[in-house]
């Protein structure tokens, strides 16, 4: 955990995945993330118990919040609630469409009586539009933003294997609430930010829509192999364990047929002596790779490969994933003890962040329940 934002409040009405990953990553920079989850908590604590009892989707997204639950449909826990805004930097919510506003909360509300006030919410398909009202979950949306129609193999579509829709919306609100952060720096002004699990897929389906809305092509979906470059693609050994290599230019062609497959007459082959002729007769390339790579178990041919100057990686197992020599752990206490998890992608001066604890069930209910209870009035 750093202190960049250290002394902000931030607000979390959220369950699942995409809104923890938003306040997740503002607990990592130091902000006080008050999580309020209803009296039988955040639904992603059930999702499975597989981390010595934790669920592990919760544990990776609520690493150093402050758990409070509140029933919203009391008037008591309401003025808990409002207590805390008033003092909030950031608001975000990602309950169902319209649930917000019959709750008493709109964010328009909020930020006229808190103008420096950033609020957030996070839905499935934005807040106008034909679909505002639909529910939206992760593979639900793979699905309806054409994710599916690329992903895969020739047999079918495949899912993802994480939750991408909801990671690429945590991800784009994460941006979003930052430079809201800088621009309320410059202008003492909060704002609304809307993401959806939607557009924040779309806008990583824009190489694929373009080629298809400007050149009328539709990427087949290829398994692990690249759709436009060959041979770049995944290889069995023969221990059936498979490396992934790619070939980006002429020269690494001719080092991976004089090197690797020790076939250097292959490289001047007019069916292979270009990219786009690689392309056309793929599948001749493939057994030709294919009859060379069976006599090899997988580690030997990283090597060699790896020796060729060729970019290669093995296609991990979790097994393989968990022994991996390039990973960094960081550690964060649970209510039921510690767990070493995979480090955050960027490091500050060399150094991952630290973590705080995932909180219990109402760990911090009674503290905060206290701390921002409404002032009666001598009257009352």
């Amino acid at each position: 955990m750093t202190d960049d934002l250290d002394g902000l409040l931030v607000v979390s009405i959220e369950q699942a995945v995409a809104a923890p990953y938003l306040s997740g990553r503002l607990a990592e920079a130091g902000a006080r993330v008050i999580k309020v989850e209803r009296p039988e908590g955040d639904f992603a604590r059930e999702y499975d118990h597989l981390v010595h009892g934790e669920s592990a989707y919760f544990v990776w997204l609520n690493r150093g919040k402050e758990s409070v639950c509140l029933d919203l449909r009391k008037e008591d826990d309401k003025g808990i609630l409002e207590e805390i805004l008033k003092k909030a930097d950031v608001f975000i919510q990602n309950l169902a469409p319209g649930a917000i506003e019959r709750l008493g909360f709109a964010p328009d509300r909020l930020r006229e009586e808190n103008p420096r006030l950033i609020t957030v919410t996070i839905s499935g398909y934005g807040e106008d539009g034909p679909y505002a009202n639909l529910k939206a979950y992760d593979l639900l949306v793979q699905a309806e933003s054409g994710l599916s129609a690329i992903t895969g193999n020739a047999a079918g579509s495949a899912r993802v294997g994480v939750s991408v829709c909801d990671i690429s919306c945590g991800m784009t609100a994460h941006q979003a609430v930052l430079q809201a952060l800088i621009g309320r720096g410059r202008t003492g002004k909060g704002r609304h930010i809307s993401v959806s699990l939607f557009h924040s897929l779309a806008d990583w389906m824009n190489v694929p829509y373009l080629q298809f809305a400007y050149g009328g092509k539709s990427p087949d979906r290829n398994g692990l192999s690249h759709p436009t470059i060959a041979p770049y693609g995944a290889f069995s050994g023969s221990d059936n364990k498979q490396v992934l290599f790619s070939i980006q230019n002429e020269r690494e062609w001719v080092q991976f047929c004089e090197k690797v497959l020790g076939l250097p007459d292959l490289a001047t082959d007019p069916r292979f002596n270009s990219n786009s002729n690689r392309v056309a007769n793929r599948k001749a390339l493939d057994t030709a790779i294919e009859t060379v790579f069976s006599n090899h178990p997988r580690d030997d041919l990283t090597r060699l490969l790896q020796t060729a100057g060729i970019a290669c990686g093995q296609v991990s197992t979790m097994e393989d994933l968990i022994r991996h020599p390039q990973n960094r752990y960081v550690e964060a206490d649970t209510p039921t003890g510690p767990v070493r998890l995979l480090a955050p992608g960027a490091l500050m001066d060399g150094k991952a962040p630290a973590f705080g604890s995932v909180p219990g069930l109402g760990e911090h209910s009674k503290q905060i329940r206290e701390e921002f209870a409404p002032v009666k009035s001598a009257a009352e």
